[in-house]
């Protein structure tokens, strides 16, 4: 029998550009597990939340960064969140929430569904604004806040994780489209 070995591959494969002003990076050290609530479990799930990560529990369209495993919990709909996390073991980040909220959560690893891209620098939202519908303005869209959308017909969540930078996450399956429409647009405006 041939001795196999299987081995992680990155969407894009660790992609990094500068286009302009703005870096755009994949980001491949992160894990994302979505965690949902069971009905009439509110309490319960708050209280896993804090003690498993030491965040608390964001409403829908916010973030919140805890104080475990660099943990941003993302606010998706009234009972689901996504944990964006360091995974102290990367083969099993959904074995980490789960151990770290037990019964207060069903959870499911996503990470290997999604692409993330890291775009910062003053150019961002110049950038975003093409492809974009959102209003990414400071009073609309301010630091943490998350949204569900679409750019170029593809599915896309937004987070905003700094002044000038944006994570941007989309199904795996589409990555190199995404890329590209990211980076088309940022060659647009930096010409």
């Amino acid at each position: 029998m041939p001795d196999w070995k299987l081995s992680a591959r990155a969407p894009l494969d660790g992609h990094e550009r500068n286009i302009g002003t703005v870096a755009v990076a994949e980001v491949t050290d992160l894990a994302l597990v979505s965690a949902a609530v069971p009905r009439g479990g509110d309490e319960a799930f708050a209280a896993a939340l804090a003690g498993g990560f030491g965040a608390t529990r964001p409403v829908t369209g916010d973030s919140t960064l805890g104080n475990r495993h660099a943990a941003r919990v993302l606010g998706m709909q009234p009972d689901q969140v996504f944990i964006l996390f360091a995974p102290p073991d990367p083969d099993r980040p959904a074995g980490t929430v789960a151990a770290a909220l037990a019964s207060a959560a069903y959870v499911t690893d996503q990470s290997d569904s999604w692409v993330i891209l890291r775009m910062t620098g003053a150019g961002v939202r110049t950038a975003l604004e093409r492809i974009c519908p959102l209003d990414l303005d400071d009073r609309v869209f301010p630091l943490h806040r998350v949204a569900r959308t679409a750019m170029e017909h593809l599915s896309v969540i937004v987070l905003r994780d700094g002044a000038d930078s944006f994570l941007l996450m989309s199904p795996r399956s589409s990555a190199r489209s995404f890329r590209h429409a990211v980076e088309l647009s940022l060659e647009h405006v930096s010409e």
